[in-house]
């Protein structure tokens, strides 16, 4: 790690001995590991030479993927014709990495299994019916009631599969992918095919993945590798398998992301709930909802939802106590990472909470920004990895140039998130900053060297999306591979 002091002007012409001072430090680009402890900064360029971590030794790896179809006939030969084309491997360019494969001597070291009994399909008069329908709340409806159907007949099978993929006509994608009603309950709602279809696939226990028909072609326009990349590590995660791990990041810690959303039922009220996404040392995660609980925007003087002193605490515990059921273990170390910052009530019910459970903790508190960002004296854009701060504040470059691999991934100038509210001192500040770098690398619904947030954060949004969707008599399930 590099330290240096300097000095900056703010663009608002502030006089140079008023010039706040600027504390910079650079952390390395975190590590992963993968197969016979092998290990590299790069996701692909780690399976590429040595496999996924959970092929040796041996832990979680699946040898095989039973895989499922739902579509039309068309939409279902186009979907294994795909997949089987992606399980052999396929070709890069200068700028996109091979894509090794799915097939026990390559790639992800196991192999598809395809079978016709696994396979459900959606027939013209089936299509041609929710076509037909007016209305787009009850076509959206209909589409999901018949995709329902077709998922409950596989999961009923004798020997069901243990992985889906919803291959949707794109005519009946495109006309049910989203829809906007009013509801005399309800006001203004918003719903995505994707986001209610997690939610019903819930109810079988079988993790799904959308194939847009398009994709199946290979009419998207994007690289066919980089499609193989994603698309195939989602599914190897999906399956059970651990594609890389964190190196880093401290045992027996219990990293917590803290967000909210707006449930359907709140739509015409101030209602929010509490959304909460834990994750150890290995990168093993789970998703709880939290309470529900009021929230008046205008009378609190913030948009931005925060908990009572007895909600926080009760939050911590719920966490705490299902991630104990859940991962087998009691962590002695909790990281809370929020989206808002926190106000004393909050402080103090997370603090109470965690005192009583674990020896050592930390609240921070992470958003993005651009208001601030560093200049380069080059043509480069700043390396990921560096951090500034300002007073308490900190800033963490998460996207930027890649030094050790020479290269930038991004295609916008890259702004540093800011992390705020360190609350707990139990950890040093450089290496809260740096946990969370690690933690960026950690997003197995892609191929991707890192994000822009930690994946304690990274999903509130979509996962925030797919809870909406769920009925609050209905139990969601907390693994990850569930709403990714």
């Amino acid at each position: 790690m590099t330290t240096m002091k300097t000095k900056m002007m703010k663009a608002n012409g502030m006089s140079k001995t008023s010039a706040p001072s600027i504390v910079c430090e650079f952390f390395p680009e975190p590590k992963l590991l993968f197969a016979e402890g092998f290990q590299h900064i790069d996701p692909k360029l780690g399976i590429l030479s040595s496999g996924p971590r959970s092929y040796v030794p041996r832990r979680q790896h699946p040898e095989s993927v039973r895989v499922g179809i739902i579509g039309s006939a068309e939409t279902i030969a186009a979907t294994r014709v795909w997949m089987e084309q992606g399980a052999k491997g396929f070709d890069g360019n200068e700028s996109h990495a091979r894509f090794p494969g799915f097939m026990s001597d390559r790639g992800y070291r196991s192999n598809l299994v395809f079978d016709s009994t696994w396979e459900a399909q959606l027939v013209q008069r089936e299509i041609d019916l929710v076509l037909s329908i007016k209305g787009q709340r009850d076509r959206f409806e209909a589409l999901l009631a018949l995709l329902e159907d077709k998922l409950r007949l596989l999961s009923e099978k004798d020997r069901q599969p243990e992985y889906i993929t919803i291959a949707i006509p794109e005519q009946l994608y495109k006309a049910c992918r989203a829809i906007d009603y009013h509801d005399k309950v309800l006001g203004r709602v918003h719903r995505d095919l994707r986001r209610a279809i997690k939610v019903i696939a819930m109810k079988f226990r079988i993790p799904t993945q959308i194939l847009r028909q398009q994709t199946a072609e290979n009419e998207t326009g994007d690289v066919i590798s980089k499609i193989y990349w994603n698309y195939f590590t989602g599914l190897y995660f999906k399956a059970g398998g651990l594609p890389w791990s964190p190196v880093g990041l401290a045992p027996g810690t219990c990293y917590i992301g803290i967000s909210f959303f707006r449930p359907f039922s709140a739509s015409k009220s101030k209602m929010q709930t509490s959304l909460a996404q834990a994750f150890d040392e290995h990168g093993d995660g789970l998703v709880l909802r939290g309470y529900e609980f009021e929230w008046d925007a205008e009378k609190e003087g913030s948009p931005s939802p925060h908990l009572t002193e007895q909600d926080s605490f009760r939050l911590i515990e719920l966490i705490l106590n299902r991630y104990t059921e859940v991962m087998g273990q009691t962590p002695q170390r909790v990281i809370v990472h929020k989206s808002s910052r926190y106000w004393d009530a909050e402080r103090r019910g997370f603090t109470t909470a965690l005192q009583n459970k674990v020896s050592k903790y930390a609240l921070m508190a992470l958003t993005t920004q651009s208001t601030f960002r560093l200049m380069t004296t080059n043509k480069y854009p700043p390396i990921r990895g560096t951090s500034f701060r300002i007073g308490d504040l900190d800033y963490l470059y998460t996207t930027g140039f890649i030094q050790e691999l020479g290269e930038f991934h991004g295609v916008h100038v890259p702004a540093p998130i800011q992390i705020a509210d360190h609350i707990g001192q139990d950890t040093a500040r450089e290496a809260l900053l740096r946990e969370i770098l690690v933690l960026t690398k950690m997003n197995w619904n892609s191929a991707h060297l890192g994000g822009s947030l930690p994946i304690t954060l990274r999903f509130s949004q979509l996962v925030g999306d797919i809870m909406r969707e769920v009925p609050t008599e209905m139990d969601p399930l907390a693994n990850f591979k569930f709403y990714m």
